[in-house]
């Protein structure tokens, strides 16, 4: 396994963590591990262009001008 070094952390930024650390019940190393695991992990956020026909179905036949005028027209 690897070795990972911090230089020149500031000592708040050390102090958050130890705390976070502690409210895990884990070690800085583990919850340094456990953080950057998440992050370099997480999936990436969808565009809009990738929800790009999402729930067509349920939308054919259906005329999106006249939806918005019924549903604006409901709030009153």
């Amino acid at each position: 396994m690897a070795t990972l070094n911090i230089k020149n952390l500031p000592d708040g930024l050390y102090k958050k963590l130890q705390a976070r650390a502690r409210r895990e019940r884990r070690s800085v190393a583990q919850e340094v591990t456990n953080i950057l695991a998440h992050v370099l992990e997480a999936q990436a956020p969808l565009s809009i262009l990738d929800l790009q026909g999402l729930g067509k179905e349920h939308w054919q036949g259906i005329d999106a001008a006249d939806h918005v005028r019924r549903e604006r027209d409901s709030w009153d």
